[in-house]
């Protein structure tokens, strides 16, 4: 499980995405939302925008498991 430390209260799903390298773009970031293969503590999350926090864990097909500290 990788770990995405963040200065402010949070961070956009993604913006997340790029910063861990789970996607190459924002436009890849949005693919991976709108197709499902992104799950924000064990739900998936089809919205890009959503704010994920401190203590959240994203998992992205493919890709692996990210906790955001």
């Amino acid at each position: 499980m990788e770990e995405i430390k963040i200065k402010d209260e949070y961070i956009k799903l993604g913006q997340l995405l790029k910063l861990a390298g789970a996607a190459d773009s924002g436009v890849h970031a949005k693919i991976l939302i709108i197709d499902g293969e992104v799950t924000v503590n064990g739900e998936v999350e089809t919205r890009r925008g959503k704010k994920i926090h401190s203590q959240d864990i994203v998992s992205v097909a493919g890709y692996g498991e990210i906790k955001v500290i």
